[in-house]
Formats: C-alpha cells, structure tokens, sequence
C-alpha cells in the first residue's frame, strides 16, 4: 500500500504505439521482395520432414534462405506437432494459508453460493499475450473456487481469440484476465472487442502491474474492474467477483450489497 519507491509514471517503459505498425510493414515488405514459390516449397519440405522421420534442420536452413519467416517456420511446425501449453493449472491445489485473513468470507460466500437456486456462478480465468506469471491468476482461481463458484482456468500465453472462443463456449457468468506484460492497453481492449464479437457479454476484470492512468482508460473501455499488487485482500477480490458475476445473472449478491 505504500508509494512505489520507483517514482511516477516517467518510469514506467512505454513502447511507441508506431513501433508495431513499423515492424509489420517491414516484414511485409521482405516478403514482398522474396520468392514466394521457394519459400512455399522449403515449407512443404520442413513440414514433411518434420511429419516423418528426417532431421528438420536442412529444410530449416534452406527456409531461411529462401526469405521464410520465424513465424511461418513456427506455423509450420504447429501444424504438425500441435502447440505446447505449459502445465499451470489449478488442478489439485488447495487454498489453505494462502488465503490468509481472507479464508472466513470465502467460507461464508461458500455457504451462501449454496443456497443459490440456479447454481454457483461460472468464472473464467484467462491471461492473454506472452506473459508466463501465473501464479496471482491461480490464485484467484483457487480462492473463487474455494468460495465455491464453477471456475475454468485457461491458463497461460492465450489469445484474445482464443479466450473469446472459450468464454462463448463455456458461457461463464464473469471473466477475469490477469496480465503483467504491460501490454494490457493492447491486449486487454482487444480480448474485449473478440468477446463482443462472440456475443459474450458477461463482465470483465484485469488485475496486474497496470498504471493509474492506464486503469482509467481500461475502465473507459468497458472493463469492470482492475486490480492492482495493492488489492492484496483475497476476500474481498473474490466478493466483489462474485458480486459482478451474479449481477450479471440478475441475482442477489451474495454479500447483501
């Protein structure tokens, strides 16, 4: 709760938003440049190097070449080898001490999500973008759990069209991203905009390293809530979750406010 001892927002690294538009239009103009009939073929060479049993390294080296890109090279792969998901998760894991002075309301939010007629309600857990920490995202998901709501955690390094995809399927009745990348006024936005899209109108919240200046604008944009390192009290996080996750379905809340 304390001010931060690194300063204000001047330190805070911001990346042009140019710098992305700049990077794209390079790459699309080395592939303007290339063979693209080459590049087509060394892929189909990797790709059936990597289906049987070849060493994939000649057609990598060739692939680089002929101009392939480390996207396309990585793409190529995916197809045959299927995409590696980190083994996070909550499966197994227990509140216990982690939820500190926090494990009373979880308690009693347990009891009252009982006496809901038409079930607990359904969060979805997600973290978009490239960032790996996940263990403030699992523990939400632990403590919502042990408050006794449905909880689906999908893990770490999703996209916002990925998370849509799940949210729209699995219909939760809230959904929480977590993020500490500093991407968040890129990806957060866009997750929002892929859920509207897949007619998921259910309400959203971010927790992670986000600014206070960025937090308005997240909030601006449409997201519920934000959380912040300071919003260290579980109970509470959880109770006001359960709070937007309810009024979503035209309940009561559980904390009678």
């Amino acid at each position: 709760t304390a001010p931060s001892p690194l300063g204000g927002a001047e330190s805070i690294l911001r990346v042009d938003a140019t710098v992305q538009a700049e990077l794209i239009a390079d790459v699309e103009a080395w592939r303007r440049g290339r063979d693209e009939a080459e590049v087509a073929r060394c892929l189909g060479a990797l790709s059936r190097a990597a289906a049987g049993t070849d060493n994939i390294m000649e057609p990598t080296i060739a692939l680089a070449h002929a101009g392939g890109t480390t996207g396309e090279w990585a793409d190529c792969l995916r197809e045959v080898y299927g995409e590696y998901r980190a083994p996070t998760g909550i499966r197994g894991a227990t509140g216990g001490p982690a939820t500190g002075t926090g494990g009373a309301k979880l308690a009693e939010l347990a009891r009252r999500m009982q006496e809901i007629d038409s079930g607990p309600p359904r969060i979805l857990i997600a973290k978009p973008g490239l960032d790996g920490h996940s263990n403030g995202a699992e523990q939400i998901a632990v403590a919502a759990r042990d408050a006794g709501m449905e909880v689906i955690y999908h893990g770490i390094r999703s996209t916002p069209g990925q998370i849509a995809a799940v949210a729209r399927d699995e219909d939760p009745d809230a959904i929480g991203l977590s993020i500490l990348s500093g991407s968040h006024l890129e990806l957060v936005p866009e997750t929002l905009d892929r859920l509207r899209a897949e007619g998921v109108d259910a309400p959203v919240v971010v927790g992670g390293i986000i600014p206070d200046e960025d937090q308005r604008e997240l909030l601006d944009k449409g997201i519920a809530a934000v959380f912040t390192p300071k919003d260290y009290e579980l109970g509470r996080i959880i109770e006001e979750l359960a709070d937007l996750a309810l009024g979503s379905r035209h309940h009561p809340s559980p904390s009678g406010g």
